[in-house]
């Protein structure tokens, strides 16, 4: 049986998995959710509404901007970029990531006898 990732898991970091994917250039919400997608290799696919929620968070708070790009590929799309602020957001972001990551895996995978007192 092939694991599956929650969406309960995801929730509280598309904030910076969409940071990080505006850190590389330019984009707008079809290609962003083609682009997680595609990151996680199939595991994941982002619903419109949330990432447009995203969207929305993400610039009331300064870490985006919008733009309305040309119709020289078809219809116009709106695109977003990073802002200075969205990219301390996304350091600081991640570093908490690591953080949690590694007291998380010391929780599910770490040994109690490992971690005994020397009290």
């Amino acid at each position: 049986m092939k694991p599956e990732i929650s969406k309960d898991t995801i929730r509280g970091h598309t904030t910076t998995i969409v940071l990080n994917i505006l850190s590389q250039g330019d984009s707008y919400g079809y290609e962003i959710a083609k682009t997680i997608k595609r990151l996680s290799q199939e595991a994941y696919d982002i619903n419109e509404a949330t990432l447009y929620t995203v969207f929305r968070r993400l610039e009331k708070n300064g870490d985006i901007t919008s733009y309305w790009g040309n119709e020289t590929q078809g219809g116009r799309r709106k695109y977003y970029q990073i802002t200075d602020q969205g990219r301390a957001t996304l350091t600081q972001n991640v570093a908490e990531w690591n953080f949690a990551k590694q007291v998380i895996d010391e929780l599910i995978l770490g040994r109690i006898d490992a971690h005994v007192s020397k009290n």
